[in-house]
């Protein structure tokens, strides 16, 4: 006879049984996805409560303020290791609420056309008025604001010099050894940089304030020009250019080989031309790119770049304090004979007329064939 499963009582007793840890089983599937379920809610929970800690009350902090600021290239470095912590340090103090700078760094002529296509600097520093003044004739400032701050915006200043090749091996002295012929001569390219539109003027200037014949003022531009063997978009390209090996002088902010000689990395030595310019670097502020709530603070900033402070931060880095008596704390500073500026050639829109666009496109690219 065939054999059966098993008894009616076996029956009886193990089916309900079956049911009980089918249930039992489905039930532990459940509870195990009920825990993975709680614990993303539990994350997502405190994920919020992180973004929004600094906004809740009682949490005894702030959210970071962030200040957007654009400068012309060889500012970089002061302004990131020095201007910017020691701002954030009084804010801080002052406030207790948190600064964050956005920053970038590039030739005058760079962040201005930058500037003009709308990127959201809220404080802008550059190498030469004209560039501010190309901010009003393209709307994005409504006139020389910048005149309203201290010292007529002019943040600090740094004479233009000569650099040589160690121990000078062409016994340069002066702008008009640079017209020798066989001398290299790295420069930044004056359509985008401030500093190269001010390396022209001191090439053109020295000579005239030694001779007071324009044409020998012209002859030392020409000659000067004839020998520039490589160019950049920046004072820091130039320099970069000139550390690489390209030439055998470079024309360039004093501030730049000062900075490289105090941290005992200056390929070369310093030459003062007896007759040099000082350039004086423009702070712009950009009010329709700076938002209600941080008016205050950018405000602060900009007075904080003219307080002792600064000046002196500024003055330890290489730059001429717009306050001579901070100047004597650097006493690297070269001694220059006859140090003049931009209001001596008649301000920047005399010179850029008659000098950059007249004399140095119209006679000297012209005779270069560019």
């Amino acid at each position: 006879m065939p054999t059966t499963k098993g008894t009616l009582s076996e029956v009886v007793y193990t089916l309900p049984m079956k049911l009980y840890l089918s249930a039992a089983h489905s039930f532990r599937i459940n509870w195990q996805r009920l825990i993975r379920q709680v614990g993303l809610w539990v994350l997502l929970f405190l994920s919020a409560v992180y973004l929004l800690w600094p906004w809740l009350p009682g949490t005894g902090t702030t959210p970071t303020h962030t200040v957007v600021v654009y400068g012309f290239s060889i500012l970089g470095e002061v302004m990131n290791e020095g201007i910017f912590p020691a701002f954030q340090a009084e804010w801080m103090a002052k406030t207790g609420e948190r600064v964050e700078f956005i920053s970038s760094f590039a030739g005058s002529g760079t962040i201005t056309n930058q500037i003009i296509l709308g990127v959201p600097a809220e404080v802008a520093i550059l190498s030469l008025e004209l560039d501010a003044d190309r901010l009003v004739e393209e709307g994005v400032l409504p006139g020389q604001t910048w005149r309203e701050l201290p010292h007529a915006g002019v943040l600090n200043r740094t004479p233009f010099v000569i650099q040589v090749r160690p121990s000078n091996p062409l016994a340069i002295t002066d702008f008009s050894d640079l017209t020798r012929p066989g001398v290299g001569i790295v420069h930044p390219d004056p359509l985008t940089s401030g500093g190269a539109q001010w390396a022209i003027l001191a090439e053109y200037g020295s000579a005239l304030r030694q001779t007071a014949d324009e044409d020998q003022a012209i002859a030392q531009l020409s000659g000067i020009w004839h020998n520039v063997v490589a160019q950049s978009s920046s004072a820091r390209g130039a320099r970069t250019q000139f550390d690489n090996g390209f030439g055998d002088a470079l024309i360039t902010y004093e501030q730049e080989p000062l900075r490289d000689q105090a941290l005992g990395r200056l390929h070369g030595d310093i030459v003062y031309p007896s007759a040099t310019i000082m350039s004086e670097h423009i702070v712009v502020v950009l009010d329709k790119n700076i938002p209600t709530i941080d008016r205050e603070l950018v405000q602060a900033f900009v007075d904080f770049l003219w307080s002792d402070t600064a000046q002196k931060i500024f003055v330890a880095h290489g730059f001429r304090s717009v306050d001579d008596a901070f100047n004597a704390a650097n006493p690297n500073f070269g001694l220059i004979t006859d140090p003049f500026t931009v209001a001596d050639l008649g301000g920047w829109p005399t010179a850029k007329q008659t000098i950059i666009d007249g004399i140095w496109k119209g006679k000297v690219l012209t005779e270069l064939g560019k």
